[in-house]
């Protein structure tokens, strides 16, 4: 049986439904902290909450193969999430464990979640299962959060920046399918599974302006003006100061690694980040 945890979230929730088209439904199961937000997945699902190992093991029950996917947090917590999920996963039994990091992976990112995944991962290692790290792309689901008020204003105000591999939730969630259903198709961290190009905000300014017919200009903001901005509309300070390690990292080049194995693995082209933008345009219509 494979275990998705995270079944009823963004990335989670597709994996699973990618999954049904691949093996057969009584062969899945989901690891979700509440469960009457599960609705009729059509697959065994468990109650799994990483502050509760006991409910983990009786999540993993079973499991030839259990994909955890990270959590929703930064930090120590963050970290101590993943390994007791691990853990649980070695005492179940489990022939593979398979984790979604991120292709930013590294100690000494200047992006809070990077080190934590790296951290992940350097455990993952340690614990003597065969495990495999699906290092997705940046979602490009974070880039209409960027955009502010530049619909409306035709200014798109943020920090300097850098090129990033913008990756479509759907399309990471598809590829993770395929490597769940294939068991074993990649051992240890898989090459960057990303969209082919690397696009920064002057790009996405770029974009917009084509699919809106009105011109849309990149403001670069001072740092800690935009940061006064964020926190002065109800973001929290701590939330904010990491939102700017992005813009840090990307600078950086920490973001901007691509690699062909993501289409390779889809047979087909990545979904461009011009889609998710007329996505986001229309939702906002």
């Amino acid at each position: 049986m494979i275990v998705v945890t995270g079944g009823t979230g963004k990335l989670g929730s597709q994996i699973v439904q990618r999954l049904q088209g691949l093996v057969p439904a009584e062969q899945i199961g989901v690891s979700v902290r509440d469960v009457g937000r599960a609705g009729d997945l059509g697959v065994r699902v468990r109650r799994g909450d990483f502050g509760d190992p006991q409910s983990l093991a009786e999540a993993f029950e079973g499991a030839s193969q259990v994909l955890i996917v990270s959590a929703n947090e930064t930090g120590g917590k963050a970290v101590e999430s993943h390994v007791t999920a691990i853990e649980a996963a070695v005492a179940a039994g489990a022939g593979r464990i398979l984790y979604t990091s991120h292709q930013g992976a590294a100690e000494d990112s200047l992006f809070a979640p990077m080190p934590d995944h790296a951290a992940t991962e350097a455990h993952l290692a340690k614990v003597g299962t065969p495990f495999t790290v699906l290092r997705n792309g940046f979602y490009a689901s974070t880039v209409p959060q960027l955009l502010g008020a530049a619909l409306e204003t035709g200014e798109l105000v943020a920090p300097a920046d850098g090129p990033v591999s913008w990756t479509a939730h759907a399309d990471l969630a598809e590829a993770a399918a395929i490597i769940l259903a294939s068991d074993g198709s990649f051992e240890g961290p898989t090459p960057p599974l990303t969209a082919p190009v690397a696009l920064d905000l002057t790009d996405a300014a770029r974009i917009l302006s084509e699919l809106t017919g009105r011109t849309i200009r990149r403001v670069v903001a001072d740092d800690e003006e935009w940061v006064t901005s964020l926190t002065g509309h109800g973001v929290p300070a701590p939330q904010a100061q990491m939102l700017l390690g992005m813009f840090h990292a990307s600078r950086r080049g920490e973001f901007a690694e691509v690699s062909p194995e993501l289409e390779r693995l889809l047979g087909r082209p990545a979904t461009p980040l011009r889609s998710v933008l007329a996505e986001a345009i229309e939702a906002a219509a």
